[in-house]
């Protein structure tokens, strides 16, 4: 595993998505409820490791599997997402399958996820706040090239990244109850 990489937002990035929203379309189908670029390469300015995020709504993790047949590639460990502090939801809500680039493609993450669970919410609720937000963006750029310097690892650079993360959920929380957020449209 390589230390990480933080590099300038690219306006290739929602291109790329595109390209690679197609290609879990075609595998999935309908099955298929939402298909949302997430993370920080959805977020135009914000600096990233070159990975395109893509978060895919189904209604039965099982759908997945389809993924596969398709021929990008299952990620064993990438069955439960990180679980914020305070939060007292079932386990299940956190459940999800991760799924990387097939073979010879653009690298990208693809987390599977059930429509309308928190780990759902949460990609979107962060990403959408750091769009309407972008001093916090900024701030958050930052420590994540700090954080890149300092990590030997990919791993280790999200470990210690998620405690921000969730900093950043808990005031995209407020704002949401404020605004009263609700996801827009799937993004493909």
């Amino acid at each position: 595993m390589s230390r990480p990489q933080i590099v300038p937002y690219s306006p290739r990035w929602p291109d790329a998505f595109d390209a690679m929203a197609r290609k879990v379309r075609a595998a999935l189908g309908p099955a298929a409820l939402r298909i949302d670029h997430i993370g920080s390469t959805a977020v135009p300015g914000l600096p990233a490791k070159n990975v395109i995020d893509i978060q895919v709504a189904v209604d039965d993790l099982a759908v997945a599997d389809a993924l596969a047949a398709a021929g990008f590639r299952a990620d064993a460990e990438g069955l439960c997402d990180h679980r914020p502090p305070g939060d007292e939801s079932a386990d299940p809500q956190w459940s999800k399958r991760l799924f990387v680039e097939p073979a010879d493609e653009r690298r990208a993450n693809i987390h599977v996820r059930i429509l309308g669970n928190a780990n759902q919410r949460y990609a979107l609720l962060c990403r959408d706040y750091l769009r309407a937000h972008p001093a916090t963006a900024e701030a958050y750029a930052e420590l994540k090239r700090r954080l890149a310097a300092h990590m030997p690892n990919t791993l280790t650079y999200a470990e210690v990244k998620d405690p921000a993360v969730d900093l950043i959920a808990l005031a995209a929380e407020e704002w949401a109850a404020a605004t009263d957020w609700k996801p827009g449209p799937s993004d493909a």
